[in-house]
């Protein structure tokens, strides 16, 4: 159980963008946005993990917020390390696609992925309860 439920679809939903790189392609680089999407870019992912939340500086802070345990902390902040990569080759001021076509973009992708399927594994055991 998390305090903020919404707020953890919304990383749910930030960890989908971050580990499909079709989706990266067509919406940020293209602006092919999905049905029920009128923006989205990897910006967003960024607000959302490190202005928005508390998950980029600490993410131990937000386990019963955002959160449920010491496991998807780890897990997400192997995601922002793999960020923080990116950022430290290409800067801040890149554009998505050369984000996404950077060498280093691969452990975000994967980090993210890791991410969500642990995330998404313990909320379906909690729906089976």
């Amino acid at each position: 159980m998390v305090q903020y439920p919404k707020m953890r679809e919304e990383l749910l939903e930030t960890l989908r963008s971050l580990s499909d790189r079709e989706y990266q392609h067509k919406a940020w680089v293209e602006s092919d946005y999905p049905p029920g999407i009128e923006y989205d870019s990897f910006d967003e992912a960024v607000h959302f993990l490190y202005d928005d939340t508390v998950l980029a500086e600490n993410p131990d802070a937000a386990i019963g917020v955002i959160i449920e345990n010491e496991k998807e902390a780890r897990s997400i902040a192997a995601v922002c390390q793999a960020i923080d990569l990116v950022f430290d080759v290409l800067g801040t001021e890149a554009s998505d696609e050369d984000y996404i076509n950077s060498s280093e973009w691969i452990s975000v992708v994967e980090a993210a992925s890791k991410a969500l399927q642990a995330m998404e594994t313990k909320s379906q055991q909690a729906v089976k309860v």
